[in-house]
Formats: structure tokens, sequence, C-alpha cells
């Protein structure tokens, strides 16, 4: 299969003896599109992968590639007949094989000189034709993963799967190849399925978010939605470290320690959970604004964390932001909040 294809999951479901790994999952996935499977360990992200290439065999439900079933109640197709690739995370180059050789084991069924163009197509593509000759072992950890991607893009699959591709690369490094492989598969227009834990890294990387817990999908959508929109508690706490404050909610308002705010519609009266980003506070001098006491300050660059202790909360109020530089711990300090980013979830939601 050559060119990007659409990839279809419908109500799939995978048990490993008693745990539920995969809980009625369906996600469509657009040809070109770059989607992540965003998530904490263990809750169904890799299972996915597997599923969809082949590797597992999923209790119930669909995969369609490009309209093809692949995986159904009477049909599974070989890994091998699908149009995918794989990149895992430990990149699982062979040692004894040179990179040029890696390229090309996935190509054994193609006349030698057909292979051995792909390869050299696929390893100019990120940039490593000068070390075809080279073993894995002689490469940087950056450079083993783009020999892996090269190695996956190689056969031209019509899905792309990646799983944790830059877990293993440290910070620095791991932004510049996150930048340098993203670009490849837009000149590409590889269809991908992105596997991650990293928040952030997703909303790098991915046109569309899968926030996966407990084997299912919570919430699918943009960066920009699920980040300023989340559907749930567990969602908010995992795009940012929020301020969660106890409120109450009556009549539409919803009443807290830090001020009243207009409840969301058709908001129940009674417990809620207020969530306040640390971006979302600005500190002002004490005028007609909630109060509280500075306890903490510290310098982190491009911004300030403030500790401020406000009566009636049971932990500091984290700001993130800038402020007069005279202002010390001890002092007063007005808190001005943004509206528009405070989140409202009802006190029992997850």
């Amino acid at each position: 299969m050559t060119g990007a294809a659409s990839l279809d999951l419908q109500n799939l479901r995978q048990t490993f003896g008693k745990t539920l790994a995969v809980d009625d999952v369906s996600l469509r996935v657009e040809p070109g599109e770059i989607v992540c499977l965003l998530g904490h360990s263990g809750c169904g992200k890799t299972t996915l992968l597997r599923i969809v290439a082949g590797l597992e065999t999923p209790d119930a439900g669909r995969v369609a590639i490009d309209g093809r079933e692949v995986v159904g109640p009477d049909r599974f197709i070989a890994p091998e007949q699908r149009g995918v690739g794989m990149m895992f995370q430990d990149y699982a180059l062979f040692p004894h094989l040179t990179i040029f050789e890696n390229v090309t084991f996935g190509l054994s069924r193609l006349p030698s000189a057909k292979a051995a163009a792909l390869a050299q197509d696929a390893l100019a593509r990120v940039g490593l034709s000068r070390y075809a000759k080279d073993y894995p072992h002689m490469l940087s950890g950056g450079e083993q993963q783009r020999v892996a991607l090269a190695r996956a893009l190689a056969p031209g699959p019509g899905v792309l799967l990646m799983d944790e591709p830059f877990s293993n690369l440290d910070q620095r490094m791991r932004e510049r190849i996150r930048e340098e492989t993203v670009g490849v598969l837009r000149e590409k227009g590889a269809t991908a399925v992105v596997v991650t834990h990293d928040p952030v890294e997703a909303m790098q990387i991915a046109d569309r978010i899968a926030l996966m817990r407990a084997g299912r999908i919570v919430q699918a959508g943009a960066a920009q939605d699920l980040y300023a929109r989340p559907q749930s508690l567990f969602a908010a706490r995992f795009f940012c470290d929020v301020n969660e404050i106890e409120a109450l909610a009556f009549n539409g308002r919803i009443a807290t320690p830090i001020g009243e705010f207009e409840a969301p519609v058709g908001f129940p009266d009674g417990q809620a959970i207020v969530c306040v980003r640390p971006t979302a506070v600005t500190l002002e001098t004490p005028s007609n604004l909630p109060t509280g006491a500075l306890a903490l300050r510290r310098f982190l660059g491009e911004e300030d964390l403030f500790h401020v202790a406000v009566e009636g909360l049971a932990a500091p109020l984290r700001v993130r932001g800038r402020a007069e530089s005279t202002l010390r711990p001890g002092a007063r300090v007005g808190l001005r909040i943004d509206p528009k980013q405070v989140l409202v979830f009802e006190r029992n939601s997850i």
C-alpha cells in the first residue's frame, strides 16, 4: 500500500485475564492526519496500536484501513499484509546490520534495485544518507530514532504507528528530533498514530488528541479544545497543574474563597470543584479584589512562581507570571482572575 490511508476503529475491546485493557474504543483517523493517543501508563494506548498492527487480536470490534476490514469477528489480515508501519519505543534496530541494511530489511519482497532506491530515499528524508554503511551503535540516540523512522516509512505504509518514539531521548534532543520527525511526516502526508504520556508533546505533534483512561477514550479533539474545554476533572488535571478549589453552586453562580463566578449553563446547585490555572491569576494591588498574603516567590526564567495564602483555602494558591520586582513574601496582594479560564466541575466528578 502506498499513500496515506484512513483508519477506523470500531468498538474495540481487549482483555488480558481479568484486566480490561481496551474498553469499547471507536476512533477514526483521516488520511494524512496525525493523532496522538495520550494517557498514563497502562491506559490501553499501546494495546490499541498493537491491535491495529496485528500484533494482538481483539476480543471484539473491527479495524478498517482505507475502508478494508483487517480485523473483525470473522476476519484477520496478517500484519505484513495490512500496509501498516510500526515504530517501537526502543527502535528495535538490528545491531549486526548496517543502517542501510536495517532500512531495507522490510523490503525483502521487492526487487533489490527497487528496495535500495526506497531505502536511499527514506534515509535522505531523515538526513542520514551519509551513515548508510555505519552500524546502529555508532549513532547517537537521535540518529537511531531517525533510522527507525526511515525503516518504518520506506515501504510506504498507509498508516504509521509510533509507540513513545521520543521517550529515550534527553529533553533538548527530544524537542529537536520531534520537530524533525513531524516535518518528515508532514512532507510525506503520512497518516500517523502516536502514543505518548506527555500532554505537551501531544499538543506539539497532533492534529487531534485522544485522551485515554482505563481503556477508554474520555475525550478527543484538537489540542485547543481539550485544554480550554476539558469535559472532566481528569482531563483538566492531565493538561495543566491546576488550583482545585472547593466551591458551592447556587442559582447560576459559583461561590469560592477567591470570588464568585458564573456557573456553566445548566450546572446543578450543590458542591463543586473550581479549577484555576496558575497563569489565569494576576497579582495586583489589593483594592476591590479578593486578597491574600504572598507566601513564596521563585524565579523560573520567563516567569515567576508565587504561592499566595488565601483565607478559606487549605493550600496556597499557585500563580505563574510576572509582578513588581519589589513584591516580597508577606505582602498583601489582590487576585485578578480571568473568568474565561475558570473551569467548573461537579464535586463527585472525576
